[in-house]
């Protein structure tokens, strides 16, 4: 279930709501656990096994962490049990039909799919991905670190340890929420009217984003990826193809954040944002400090600081931005394209930090932000292809690899020109800087007629039309 679907908006969001609400105070915990493990195994129930060994480990590794405290050395024993769980969680079904098939392809070892043992069978690898499971175990994963660094406080209530797990609002997509963050709001938080009004606003704007916007440009970057298997992409082309995909992941993972924040500020929760007009920035460095910070946040805190960051001179920081962005882009999924993604980035990165930055000082802003724009969206054509070879012909046509325009994209400029032109818009500040203008009177006018009027018509486009992905539901 995705919050943009009818199911979601018009029967499983009200429902909760209502029992929620109605619920005396110290029940809420518990019905959000319920509710998040109803939302979670609506599409695959097996799944939520592996969510209930997940929380059985870390919780107990939490308590027994603050236990062995006086005794560092079993306390450091049982932070690594718990890491070494949730990446053995993660790499079998993420990973393990990955290194099988590359260990088949350079050794031409044949690792089986699955093993008899007492007549049962048990699968090594080809096992379909649980949704979210990047996102639950890298949560999981920093409740017992930080527990050991004191950073946060152990969680002795499984009930409460399990609503910070499963939290439907950011279960299966983000952001990323450290158990220290929402530690105090899980005990007690506040319900009012305006953090609900709020919320519903976020809410709103996120289904907007995501239906709206990402849903209408998708189209324009399947039309572009179907000229290159044709043979008749051009350069003008295969740059309106990745501008769309740029475009829609934005709006479609910044809108699905908006909707995941919105959602938690209604049960009472303050998630950290996820983004900040990334597609502003004059530099990749700054980019990467606006996109996805809940996950450029973790692997900061949780793998590039404990390697030694920038601490032990240009050498180790080369080498630690290198290991961080080589995790980062596997993280993303398990294929070649997503590690060549991830080690792109650490190049840009590298050379912004020792040899392009008296550079970009003397660059005029309106060339940086061209720059940092041509970077990031080649980036996404590495990202998006997952064949190397349809990824290399593709770039290799932007770059004059092929004509220079067709009167195909003639006719494409013109049907999404109006769509382009509010995608661009709507990636500045330029409307909260509008809408922060208004008078109070009027912003407290407009707001359920906007609200209103945008669940209207995202709801009329849902029951329309078929196309509604997430693109990030599959990491």
């Amino acid at each position: 279930m995705v919050f943009s679907s009818l199911t979601f908006l018009f029967l499983y969001l009200p429902l909760t709501l209502l029992v929620y609400f109605l619920a005396p105070l110290k029940w809420r915990n518990f019905i959000l656990l319920l509710v998040s493990l109803l939302f979670y195994g609506w599409g695959e129930p097996v799944y939520i096994v592996i969510m209930f060994v997940s929380i059985a480990i870390d919780y107990t590794h939490g308590l027994l962490v603050e236990k062995y405290r006086s005794d560092d050395k079993k306390a450091r024993w049982f932070v690594a049990q718990s890491v070494i769980f949730n990446l053995a969680l993660l790499f079998f079904f993420k990973y393990g039909t990955f290194f099988a098939e590359n260990l088949y392809a350079l050794t031409g070892i044949l690792i089986p799919k699955s093993v008899e043992l007492l007549g049962v069978t048990i699968p090594l690898w080809g096992v379909p991905l649980p949704i979210g499971i990047s996102f639950y175990t890298f949560q999981t994963m920093s409740y017992t670190i930080d527990v050991y660094r004191k950073d946060a406080p152990v969680q002795r209530n499984l009930v409460e340890f399990g609503t910070f797990v499963t939290m439907f609002p950011q279960l299966i997509a983000g952001p990323i929420v450290q158990y220290k963050t929402v530690a105090a709001d899980l005990v007690h938080r506040v319900h009012t009217s305006e953090n609900f009004a709020l919320g519903a606003r976020r809410f709103c704007v996120g289904l907007a984003k995501k239906v709206l916007l990402a849903n209408s440009i998708g189209a324009l970057w399947e039309e572009c990826l179907a000229a290159q298997g044709a043979g008749t992409l051009t350069v003008l082309g295969g740059w309106l193809g990745l501008a769309a995909y740029g475009f829609q992941i934005y709006f479609d993972f910044s809108g699905y954040s908006d909707m995941a924040i919105g959602l938690g500020r209604i049960f009472g929760f303050r998630f950290n944002e996820n983004f900040d007009h990334p597609y502003c920035a004059d530099s990749v460095g700054t980019f990467w400090r606006r996109w996805h910070m809940s996950l450029t946040t973790w692997f900061r805190d949780y793998l590039y600081i404990p390697l030694g960051g920038n601490r032990g001179g240009t050498v180790k920081t080369i080498r630690n931005l290198i290991i961080v962005w080589f995790c980062t882009g596997f993280w993303h999924g398990a294929s070649w394209n997503f590690v060549l993604w991830g080690l792109y980035f650490a190049a840009w990165l590298i050379l912004e930090r020792y040899v392009l930055r008296g550079v970009l000082e003397r660059t005029p802003k309106v060339l940086k932000h061209l720059y940092t724009l041509i970077v990031v969206f080649v980036g996404w054509g590495l990202f998006a292809m997952v064949d190397l070879s349809v990824c290399g012909d593709y770039l290799a046509t932007c770059f004059g690899g092929g004509p220079l325009w067709s009167a195909a994209d003639g006719f494409r400029l013109r049907s999404y020109a109006v769509t382009l032109i509010a995608l661009v818009l709507a990636s500045t500040a330029l409307g909260q800087r509008l809408w922060a203008k208004l008078p109070r009177r009027a912003e407290v006018l407009f707001t359920p007629v906007l609200m209103g009027l945008s669940l209207v018509v995202c709801t009329a486009y849902l029951v329309d039309g078929s196309y509604n992905p997430f693109l990030y539901f599959r990491f």
